[in-house]
């Protein structure tokens, strides 16, 4: 409960995630973030058997370090992960002349990275939201492929059972109607 907090507060870029967690099994916080975020995802965890880290990166970790670790290897991992998935999409972003987006009563605020509804209410979007939305008021009309939209929102290809791109439209649903 806490993790969906903090996420939905604030906008997290890496999460270092250990499997053997108080309380619940770190695989399956992990699934729970990859469908509530698109944040880049280490595990640092003991485990170091075959079958864990299979299952730590088919449920969407970029990376996966086990104890004992460097710890300039793990902030050079971090770095060189953030650089890739930060600059994602930042170039277009930062060219783009248009300040919003705005379709059947809504807006989509560049600036503030927020949706508008037709009430003036106002949603933050999270990073995987905003560019999701950002992609589809850029594409007006063009079918995207799962594959096409995870590339754009997370810079990921996609993977077998990967559910991020449906938790995300199913979110961004819910704010068209809520109103």
């Amino acid at each position: 409960a806490e993790m969906h907090q903090i996420l939905s507060e604030y906008d997290i870029n890496l999460v270092i995630m250990d499997i053997n967690l108080p309380g619940k099994n770190g695989l399956l916080l992990a699934r729970e973030l990859r469908e509530q975020a698109n944040v880049a995802l280490m595990f640092l965890t003991g485990r170091d058997n075959e079958v864990d880290k299979i299952l730590g990166l088919e449920i969407g970790a970029d990376d996966y370090i086990t104890k004992p670790f460097n710890p300039r290897e793990l902030t050079i991992r971090a770095r060189n992960l953030l650089s890739r998935t930060m600059n994602l999409g930042t170039v277009s972003e930062e060219r783009r002349s248009v300040e919003s987006y705005k379709f059947n009563g809504w807006e989509l605020d560049i600036n503030s990275r927020s949706l508008i509804g037709p009430d003036g209410e106002q949603y933050k979007l999270p990073r995987s939201e905003f560019r999701a939305m950002l992609h589809f008021c850029e594409n007006p009309g063009k079918i995207q492929s799962r594959a096409e939209l995870l590339k754009k929102m997370t810079g990921r290809e996609l993977k077998p059972h990967d559910r991020t791109v449906d938790v995300t439209i199913r979110r961004i649903r819910k704010h068209f109607e809520s109103t």
